[in-house]
């Protein structure tokens, strides 16, 4: 059925509990991952105000974004899922992960959803919805 799954993460619990369920569905399908991570840069008032070197920055990010990957590879490993691991530099998360999707070939996005609704939703830009509803891309979502 599918044959490659993109599997975003944020390094949150949700991510997490998803990219369980995700390792469950792949194998039972017989399909790999491709576990995603956006790398976000730090906001420019932080540079003005001398919060932040925007290398030291990113540096960081992409090492934390690492991380979470590596987490996700070893659930997969353990699962006895293939996994790849792609992280992207992008500020608009929804979007690298649609892009990343279709880069690489997947036939379906796993995303954990928040279960947000009304105003929190619509003020915190669930990234969830947005993919959902402008990926050509199937996307699965998992409720935690």
């Amino acid at each position: 059925m599918f044959k490659n799954i993109l599997l975003p993460t944020d390094g949150t619990d949700f991510s997490r509990k998803a990219a369980l369920a995700a390792a469950a569905f792949a194998k039972g399908s017989g399909a790999k991952i491709t576990a995603f991570y956006a790398i976000a840069s730090a906001p420019a008032a932080w540079y003005d105000a001398g919060v932040a070197d925007p290398q030291v920055f990113e540096q960081m990010a992409i090492k934390q974004g690492n991380q979470y990957l590596g987490e996700i590879k070893s659930l997969c490993a353990d699962a006895g899922v293939e996994c790849d691991m792609v992280s992207e530099l992008s500020d608009v998360p929804y979007q690298a992960i649609i892009d990343a999707a279709e880069k690489s070939g997947c036939d379906l996005i796993f995303m954990a959803s928040h279960g947000r609704r009304g105003l929190s939703n619509i003020f915190l830009g669930d990234a969830t919805n947005k993919v959902a509803n402008q990926s050509k891309i199937s996307v699965l979502i998992y409720r935690v």
